[in-house]
């Protein structure tokens, strides 16, 4: 309708939404009754977020709703898919089933590591470092040098004490000719007391007879007393043989007991010369055991304490520390097998076996253990640690204390069903 040329400022009222078709005859007639109704200023449409593969999704199901169609159902709609569903449905239970008969022989924990009884070198003698043959994380073997110290003292000290041996022999050599000398003594005087023995029987008739005689006409009184004197002084001599004779055996017995402490003498010497020698020895650090220098100290120059570390040595004999729960302790024993891989080297399996299970949890031997006798007490799983002894330690590679490694222990020997099914096909 044309706006009136007079009044530009009125419009006509627009037609009402409620208004049915083909009356437009009347909307003239009605414009004069109603009332002016401002139109409603258009809604903003909100954008559609939905992804493009559902909108076009929603809008055929729209289309289907117009036309009357009825809806297709999931099978319908995507049969492919569901087809595919059922074949790995149907292929992961067999799987996880077998998945879960192999796993159930097996007891793994990622909480293990690499031990060794580890230890510090140091000297016995002090001294100045002269050579040091080894560096850093070197291989030795059994009596391989580590470290010399310097040996002049050590070898001034264990010269003495030859010396002394050599003086200790001699001196004990010495009384041995002594007790000689003095065997030969003993028996000259053994015979001086048979001699006098003898001449004092004879001493003894002479006086019998002489005595006898006296009393007689044949002899006289002064022969009588000679003979008599006689006799005394025969009895004199022989008294004076056996006690030179009994000096003789108790001169024996002197240098019986200064051999003894001769040869004491020489025991004493020959320990000096003993300790003498271990103190030479001791100049020369060296390996015990195969193994591994690890943080080296010495270095040549240095004047070495006893007891001051040299180096730590780390023995080739390592085993793993596996900390198992200890609800998986239930069917483990010493000697299954057991593979280990080090996460140093996890292109590795090592083959092992299983050493010994501590008796008790790894917290009950903690320099502070746990008091669950005081307090709030909760239940929590301990961790027991489990000895293990690799078969097949690797030699190219370096193994040490507390290198992390994963261990599964083989509690069930029978072969799992996957085991049988691979043997057989």
């Amino acid at each position: 309708m044309p706006f009136d040329t007079q009044n530009r400022n009125s419009v006509d009222p627009p037609t009402l939404d409620w208004q049915l078709p083909g009356d437009e005859a009347s909307s003239a007639d009605a414009r004069t009754d109603l009332p002016l109704v401002r139109e409603r200023p258009p809604q903003q449409q909100q954008p559609d977020l939905t992804p493009p593969r559902d909108r076009e999704e929603k809008d055929r199901e729209q289309d289907h709703e117009h036309r009357g169609e009825p809806r297709k159902g999931l099978l319908r709609r995507h049969p492919a898919g569901l087809a595919v569903g059922l074949l790995v449905l149907f292929a992961a239970l067999p799987s996880g089933y077998l998945y879960s008969d192999y796993t159930s022989h097996f007891e793994y924990t990622d909480d293990a590591y690499i031990a060794a009884r580890q230890f510090a070198i140091a000297p016995e003698v002090s001294g100045y470092i002269t050579a040091v043959p080894v560096t850093d994380n070197e291989h030795v073997v059994a009596g391989q040098v580590i470290a010399r110290i310097d040996d002049r003292t050590y070898r001034a000290a264990l010269a003495q004490a030859l010396a002394q041996v050599a003086a200790a022999q001699a001196n004990i050599e010495s009384v041995d000719a002594q007790l000689r000398v003095q065997q030969a003594q003993i028996a000259a005087d053994e015979a001086k007391v048979a001699q006098q023995q003898a001449s004092l029987v004879f001493a003894q008739q002479q006086a019998a007879r002489y005595e006898y005689l006296a009393h007689t006409i044949a002899g006289t009184v002064q022969n009588a007393q000679q003979y008599s004197s006689q006799l005394r002084q025969q009895q004199a001599a022989l008294d004076s043989a056996e006690a030179t004779f009994k000096l003789a055996q108790r001169q024996v017995e002197a240098l019986k007991a200064q051999r003894a402490g001769a040869v004491a003498s020489l025991a004493q010497a020959k320990a000096q010369c003993d300790q003498a020698q271990l103190n030479l020895g001791y100049t020369v650090v060296g390996a015990d055991q195969p193994g591994r220098v690890v943080q080296l100290a010495a270095a040549v120059g240095q004047y070495a304490q006893p007891g001051t570390d040299l180096t730590m040595f780390v023995p080739d004999d390592t085993w793993v520390w596996a900390n198992f729960k200890e609800t998986q302790l239930d069917h483990m024993r010493p000697g299954q097998p057991v593979s280990i891989n080090i996460d140093a080297y996890p292109e590795r399996t090592i083959r092992a076996h299983v050493a010994s299970v501590q008796p008790g949890s790894g917290t009950a031997f903690s320099l502070l253990p746990a008091q669950n006798a005081t307090g709030n007490w909760v239940k929590i799983v301990q961790r027991v640690p489990v000895k293990i002894v690799m078969d097949n330690p690797p030699t190219d590679v370096a193994l040490g204390p507390g290198m992390s490694a994963e261990t599964d222990v083989r509690i069930n020997p029978n072969p799992s069903l996957y085991e049988r099914l691979r043997g057989w096909l």
